[in-house]
This record gives C-alpha cells, sequence and structure tokens, in this order.
C-alpha cells in the first residue's frame, strides 16, 4: 500500500513518487494518478507556498526535499537546530559508542541493592520479578530503538519529542517533562550522594583511626565532600557533546563491571555469617508483609534505569535509508545488556545468598562486604572498590547531565537562533552544578526514596514506549502487537500506582531519616 505520510487540505498539496522508478512529481489533487493503484506509490505533503517543507520538514533546497522524498536523505541536518545542541551535535558514534555508554547509564548503586529485593521476596519470586522486569524493560527499548526515525528519515532524538509526536504536544509534555528531567536531574544529584559519600569512605580506609592509621589528614564534611565531587564532575562536563564522552562512559562502564564483580565474587569465596537466614524478617501485620513484598519489587524495577537516554544515545550514530541507526543501535544494546545480565543477576543472587536477610537497607552490598568480611581482606580491596564507585559516579554523571544541558540550549537556540557560546555553555553547566549540588545536600536522603523513585519513574521505563507503538505505528486492534503493548502499557500504569502507595505506606510506617542540609 501507499505511505500517505501528511494530510491534503486546502493549503497544501503532495507529492508523488513511483515506487518502481523513484521519481517525485508533484500534485495539487488525487486525481492526478486516480488511474493508477496506490500500491505504486508513496504520498508526501507539501507546502505550495514553500516548496522545501515535505510532511513538516525543512530543507534547503527543492532539490534536497526532491531526494528526501524519493528515499535518499540528505547529509544535512532535517533539523537545523540539532547541529547546534549537545546531543546530536556529532552524529559520528559508533557500535562501540553505544555500548559503552549503555553500559556506563545502565549500571550503578541501584544493582548493589538487589540483595535486598531478594531479601524481602524470597528466591523464587525474587528471580521470576528480576527475569521478568529484565526481559519486560529489554523489550520496550527495542520498541523505542525501532520508533527513533521514520519512513522518510525524520528522527525523534530525544525522549521528549517522541511523547510528544506520539501523544500531542500538550500530554506528551505533561507525561514526559518531569520524569525525563527528574531521572536526568535527580540521576546527577544521586551521583554527587553516592560519589561524595564514597569519596569520605575512601579517605577513611586510607586515613582511618586505629592501628592502621596511615596519615594524620584531618577528613573533610560531608557537604565538602559533596563539593569536592561535583567540581570533579562539572570540570569533565566541559566536553562538548554525547559523542566526546565516548572514552568516559567507556572508563565509566569499566569501573562499574570491575567493582560489581568484585562485591558479587568475593562474598562466594568467603564464609558467610554465622546464622545467615533466607527467611523473611517477621512483621507486625500482612500490610507491613505486603509493603515489604512491594518495596522489593521497587527495587529491583529501580535497577533498570536509563530509558530516558537511550533515543539520544541512538541520536549520536549516523543514520540512512540503507544503514538506519536502529540496526547499528539494537546490536549494541544486545552486546551491552548480556553485560548487564551478567552483573545484575550473579550480585543479586551471590549477595543474597552470602548474607541473606542481613543486608543492610542504607550501603547494600559494599556495607555488607566491609561489615562482615572487612577483617578478612587488606584496606586495599576496599579503597579499591570505592575508587571504582567514584570513577562510576563521575563518568555516569556526564551522561545523564548531557541531557539537561541539550535541554537549555535548545531554549536558548530556540529563542535566539543561533549557536550557543562556548562561554555561555561553560555558564550553563557550571549553574546546573551548582543546582545539583544545592539538591544534594539539602536532600542527602534520597537513597532511601530507592521504592519510592522506582515506583514513580515506572511508567517512563515500562509502560510509555508501549503507548508510543500503538500511537505512531497503529497496528490493527486486537491484533498481537496491539494486543501485548496494551496490557504491558496498562499493567505497568497499575504497578507503579501500587508501588508509590507502598513506598509512602512505608516511609509513614517506618520513618525517614530526613537529615536535611546534613549530609
Amino acid at each position: 500500500m501507499g505511505e500517505i505520510v501528511g494530510k491534503c487540505n486546502s493549503n497544501n498539496g503532495i507529492i508523488v513518487v513511483d515506487s518502481m522508478t523513484e521519481q517525485p512529481y508533484r500534485s495539487t489533487s488525487l486525481k492526478t494518478f486516480s488511474k493508477k493503484s496506490f500500491d505504486s506509490f508513496r504520498v508526501h505533503s507539501f507546502d505550495e507556498e514553500n516548496p522545501t517543507v515535505i510532511d513538516g520538514i525543512s530543507f534547503s533546497s527543492a532539490a534536497e526535499a526532491a531526494a528526501a522524498v524519493s528515499g535518499q536523505w540528505p547529509a544535512k541536518e532535517l533539523n537545523p537546530q540539532d547541529a547546534w545542541l549537545p546531543i546530536t551535535e556529532s552524529r559520528n558514534g559508533t557500535i562501540y559508542s553505544s555500548v559503552f555508554h549503555v553500559l556506563c547509564s545502565g549500571i550503578g548503586f541501584q544493582a548493589i541493592l538487589l540483595p535486598l529485593a531478594f531479601a524481602s521476596l524470597g528466591w523464587v519470586w525474587g528471580i521470576i520479578c528480576l527475569s521478568l522486569a529484565f526481559s519486560w524493560q529489554l523489550y520496550t527499548i527495542w520498541l523505542l530503538v525501532n520508533l527513533h526515525e521514520s519512513d522518510s528519515g525524520l528522527r525523534y532524538s530525544r525522549f521528549l519529542h517522541l511523547s510528544i509526536a506520539a501523544f500531542g504536544p500538550k500530554f506528551g509534555k505533561i507525561m514526559s517533562i518531569f520524569p525525563v528531567m527528574y531521572l536526568s536531574g535527580g540521576t546527577c544529584a544521586m551521583m554527587i550522594i553516592t560519589g561524595g559519600g564514597t569519596m569520605q569512605l575512601f579517605f577513611k580506609n586510607i586515613c582511618g583511626d586505629g592501628p592502621g592509621l596511615s596519615c594524620k589528614a584531618q577528613s573533610l564534611s560531608g557537604v565538602e565532600w559533596f563539593l569536592v565531587f561535583t567540581c570533579m564532575a562539572i570540570l569533565l562536563a566541559q566536553l562538548p557533546n554525547l559523542n566526546s564522552v565516548t572514552i568516559i562512559s567507556f572508563l565509566g562502564a569499566v569501573a562499574a563491571i570491575v567493582y560489581c564483580t568484585i562485591l558479587w565474587a568475593l562474598p562466594l569465596s568467603m564464609d558467610r555469617p554465622i546464622d545467615v537466614s533466607y527467611d523473611p524478617l517477621p512483621t507486625n501485620s500482612k500490610f507491613d508483609k505486603y509493603g515489604d513484598l512491594l518495596n522489593g519489587i521497587g527495587l529491583i524495577i529501580l535497577a533498570f534505569r536509563g530509558h530516558n537516554v537511550i533515543l539520544e544515545i541512538q541520536a549520536t550514530l549516523p543514520s540512512s535509508p540503507k544503514n538506519p541507526s536502529r540496526k547499528i543501535m539494537w546490536t549494541g544494546i544486545k552486546i551491552a545488556y548480556i553485560q548487564i545480565a551478567m552483573i545484575l543477576f550473579p550480585i543479586a543472587i551471590a549477595g543474597f545468598w552470602a548474607y541473606g536477610n542481613m543486608i543492610s537497607a542504607n550501603g547494600g552490598m559494599v556495607k555488607a562486604l566491609s561489615q562482615f568480611h572487612g577483617q578478612d581482606f587488606s584496606k586495599f580491596v576496599m579503597g579499591l572498590i570505592y575508587l571504582l564507585i567514584i570513577i562510576n559516579c563521575l563518568c555516569t554523571f556526564q551522561v545523564y547531565s548531557m541531557i539537561v544541558f541539550d535541554n537549555l540550549e535548545f531554549r536558548y537556540t530556540s529563542i535566539k537562533k543561533q549557536r550557543c557560546s562556548r562561554l555561555l555553555r561553560t555558564v550553563f553547566r557550571l549553574c546546573f552544578g551548582g543546582l545539583v549540588f544545592f539538591i544534594s545536600v539539602a536532600f542527602p536522603f534520597l537513597g532511601s526514596l530507592a521504592p519510592l523513585v522506582g515506583g514513580l519513574t515506572m511508567p517512563l521505563t515500562y509502560s510509555y514506549p508501549c503507548f508510543m507503538w500503538i500511537s505512531i505505528k497503529k497496528p490493527h486492534p486486537i491484533r498481537p502487537m496491539w494486543l501485548l503493548n496494551m496490557v504491558l502499557g496498562c499493567l505497568g500504569v497499575i504497578l507503579s500506582v501500587v508501588l508509590v502507595v507502598a513506598a509512602i505506606y512505608n516511609l509513614v510506617d517506618n520513618g525517614l531519616n530526613a537529615n536535611f542540609f546534613r549530609p
């Protein structure tokens, strides 16, 4: 069948492309080719007053527009503004850069909390929930990768833009701005909290009290460690675009893989603590029991992150009709997620086997290893783990902050119609660094809200891509693809509401150590 990309009205004409010859010609009425079958044509809308606008896409010349219609996308950006912004400034990415970015953004401190989820769910349900969550979110990534670009070459290089295309300008913004900006800016704040706190532990490991005292230096305060980490992160953040931080993403991915491997491999080689138990901790009521179970599910959901940067990572890859970016991106996703599975499943299973329900809610595997086996190995091992966590936090900060930088520059270039200068770009990044530093100092207990955050952000990972596919691809109702996406999308929304309610109930019941401005 023919592809009708736009609607004809009194102001618009159409471009007809013969699918056999790929030769475009213009018409102001469908009568022009009424004698031919739609099977032989692709139909595109154009603006008669401006012949360089096809399907709402602006081209620099009529010849370039005709080439785009015939299937040969122009070498230049379809939207010139994209060439000015940090995400799409460079589209020279490779399969290696996509793997590094996905690994760096997909593995982090959430992984060390997975044994805590197993402590609530138990062996069987823990493995089942982890496997289902892994498969579900990998499927929604596949949806996003295939929705990234349309058949005409228009690329949705940001999650927000795809949301607007799927749900409309109003609802698309309402549904996506908060979770995308929260996951980007909030993750950066968590990197400061985790990285700054780990710097403090690293210092104490080297210059601790007791017989092994190595130096006489006095440790900085928590706020000062946060400031040190923020300064280092913002210094690295001066790199211009997402492609330029590929080597940093590589270092972050390697650091995450190494420290997660150490965290699950070391306990396996040592004796388990005495009286380790795999039974769920006793609760006062059934509501508390169900709340713990749902919190465990929330921790598993939170472990899978990065959907808000998948489209942005794919936007750094080149694309053409013969070799669309989805092929490179999906290959990179498969390579990266094999590595992620080899990290998350062992650390969850081995961590729970080693410590059972004795795992700490504050610090996860890192605190458990230090608490139960700290005397069994040298300070060098714990120091190495702390150092790798710091490196991973610094590198992950760069990937997630680039989304915010891109949004800030988008607002500026939309108003001024020109590229940001290097000075202005630096000012934007310094201001963002100051803002997330303030948030991390004001709310140093954000890590304690992990189950609540997992519930709030669940739709972006597990539901939105399903509804986007239905809205954009428009599969026939009651067909398998339509049913699958509708069921998964609705299930994700319902589960999100249940998890948020359970997290709030647990916070009210157990209390929260809200140490505002006291990191």
